[in-house]
C-alpha cells in the first residue's frame, strides 16, 4: 500500500514538472494548436496516448477475458479508421488555412451556423468522453488511496485540469509523450510476466483459453451486434476534437498524414496485447470477475506489491493522457466555435476563455462520471452520437467542391437527434444497430438538404 501511494504520488509530481517545463501558454495560438509547430514524433505519441484510454486498456482486457479474439477483430476496425483518416482526411484538414478545430473547418466549408452547431455537438461529446475517463481514473485512484470514488474522481479531474489549462495543447502533448513511453513499456511487460511466471505452460494455457473465450464470445454475440460494434469502432472516434486538433497542429501536411497511419498500425499491436492479457487472466482470475476489474485483479494476483503499483501508474498515464486531450480540445472548440462566431475577442481574452472552458468541462465531466456505466458501454454511447451527428457533414464537406449549408445543418441535427432517441428512448425498438440507423438518417438528411439547396437556387 505504501509503495502504491508513493509511486502514484511521485508520478503525479513528475507529470506536473513536465507540464511546467512545457511553459505556460502565453498566446491563444499556443494554447489551441501549439503554433502548429509539433513534429511527427510528438503528434504520433500524443495521438496514441489520446486514444489509448481506459476503454482501450481496462475495457479491452475485460472484453478479452469474456470474448477472446472477438474484440481484437472489432479493434481492427479502429486501426483501419486511423489509417484511412491519415490517407484521405487529415491532409485535407491540415491544408485549410487559419483553422483551429473541426468546427472551424466546417465553418469554412459551409457557414457560421454550421460551425456553431458543430461546436456545440463537439463540446457535448468531449464532456461525455471526459466523464468516461474521469470515472475510470477514479476507480484507480480509489484503489490506491482507499478514498470514496467521488473524491478520487474530483482529485484526478483537478490535477488534469490544472496542467491542461496552464499549458494548453503544448502541455497536453508533452505529458502525453511521457505517458505514452510509460504504458508502452509497462503493459507489454505485464503480459510477458503473466505468460512466463504464473503459467507453467504459458503457450498451451494461452491457446486453450483463447479458443474457449473466442468460442464463447461468438456464441453470446449475434452478427447484428458484431456489425454494430465494428461500425462503432470504425466510425465512433473518427475526427473527434482531440484527433482533429492534432491533425491541425502538425508542422506539415505529410506529418499529419503519417502520424495517423502510424497510430493506426500501433493500435493493432496495442489491442493484441490488451486482449491477450484478458485471455491469460481467464486461467488466473475468478470467472465471475467484473469486466472493468479484470486487469487490476490479474496484476494484484500475480505480481508483488511494487509491480501492482507500477500498473497503477501505467493506468493513470493511460487515462490522464486521454482526459487532458479531451479537456483541451473541448475548451478550444468552445472558444473557437461557440464564442468567437458571436463575439470579437482579443488574443488574451481568447486564452482566458479557453482556460475557463477547460475548468468548466472538467467540472461537468467529474459530475457526470458517477453516472457512467461500464467503460466500453460508456464509449459506445458516445460513439453512437458522434458518428451520425458529425461525420457526414465533416467528411462530405472536406471532399465536395461546394457543400451546401442546409445539407450540413439538416445532417447534424438529424444525426444527433436520431442517435439520442435510438440510444435512450427507443433503445431496442429495431434490430439494426443504433449507430448505423442514425448514420443512414443523417446521410439521407444531408442529401435532402443538398438537393433542396439546388432547387431553391434554380428557382431564383
Amino acid at each position: 500500500m505504501v509503495a502504491s501511494v508513493a509511486l502514484v504520488t511521485g508520478y503525479l509530481i513528475i507529470l506536473a514538472v513536465v507540464a511546467v517545463r512545457a511553459r505556460a501558454a502565453r498566446e491563444y495560438a499556443e494554447f489551441s494548436l501549439a503554433k502548429r509547430s509539433l513534429s511527427l514524433a510528438l503528434i504520433f505519441g500524443s495521438l496514441c496516448a489520446a486514444y489509448v484510454g481506459p476503454g482501450f486498456s481496462i475495457g479491452f482486457v475485460g472484453k478479452g477475458f469474456q470474448s477472446g479474439l472477438l474484440f481484437l477483430l472489432v479493434g481492427l476496425a479502429y486501426a483501419i479508421q486511423n489509417i484511412l483518416v491519415g490517407l484521405f482526411i487529415a491532409p485535407r484538414l491540415r491544408s485549410l488555412s487559419n483553422c483551429h478545430t473541426l468546427g472551424d473547418a466546417i465553418g469554412q466549408k459551409y457557414n457560421r451556423t454550421c460551425q456553431v452547431l458543430a461546436g456545440v455537438i463537439s463540446v457535448g461529446l468531449c464532456m461525455g468522453f471526459a466523464a468516461v475517463m474521469a470515472k475510470a481514473a477514479g476507480v484507480v485512484v480509489q484503489d490506491v488511496f482507499g478514498i470514496p470514488k467521488w473524491i478520487a474522481i474530483i482529485l484526478i479531474a483537478v490535477v488534469t485540469m490544472l496542467y491542461t489549462s496552464f499549458g494548453g495543447l503544448q502541455a497536453s502533448v508533452m505529458t502525453d509523450a511521457l505517458q505514452f513511453t510509460l504504458f508502452t513499456i509497462l503493459m507489454p511487460a505485464i503480459l510477458l510476466f503473466a505468460l512466463f511466471v504464473p503459467l507453467h505452460d504459458g503457450a498451451a494455457a494461452l491457446t486453450y483459453e483463447l479458443k474457449a473465450a473466442t468460442a464463447a464470445g461468438f456464441r453470446s454475440t449475434s452478427w447484428v451486434q458484431i456489425l454494430g460494434l465494428v461500425a462503432a469502432f470504425l466510425l465512433g472516434e473518427t475526427l473527434i476534437p482531440p484527433y482533429a486538433n492534432r491533425a491541425l497542429a502538425t508542422r506539415t501536411t505529410s506529418a499529419s498524414r503519417n502520424s495517423f497511419v502510424l497510430a493506426g498500425l500501433f493500435s493493432i499491436v496495442w489491442f493484441t496485447v490488451m486482449v491477450s492479457l484478458g485471455i491469460v487472466a481467464r486461467a488466473i482470475v475468478p470467472a465471475g470477475t467484473g469486466e472493468d476489474d479484470v486487469l487490476l485483479r490479474l496484476v494484484k494476483t500475480i505480481m508483488p506489491t511494487e509491480g501492482y503499483a507500477m500498473l497503477l501508474v501505467a493506468l493513470l498515464s493511460v487515462i490522464m493522457s486521454s482526459l487532458d486531450s479531451l479537456l483541451n480540445a473541448g475548451a478550444v472548440t468552445f472558444t473557437q466555435d461557440v464564442v468567437k462566431p458571436f463575439v470579437k475577442v482579443s488574443d488574451g481574452a481568447s486564452l482566458l476563455c479557453g482556460r475557463l472552458a477547460t475548468v468548466g468541462i472538467a467540472v461537468v465531466a467529474a459530475a457526470a462520471a458517477m453516472a457512467v456505466p461500464r467503460i466500453i458501454d460508456g464509449l459506445l454511447i458516445c460513439y453512437t452520437v458522434w458518428a451520425p451527428a458529425m461525420l457526414p457533414a465533416a467528411v462530405l464537406g472536406l471532399w465536395l467542391k461546394r457543400p451546401r449549408p442546409l445539407a450540413g445543418i439538416l445532417s447534424m441535427i438529424t444525426g444527433a437527434v436520431a442517435a439520442l432517441v435510438l440510444q435512450f428512448v427507443w433503445r431496442d425498438a429495431v434490430e439494426i444497430p443504433a449507430i448505423l440507423l442514425a448514420l443512414a438518417m443523417a446521410v439521407a438528411a444531408y442529401l435532402v438538404g443538398h438537393f433542396l439547396s439546388d432547387v431553391f437556387t434554380e428557382s431564383r
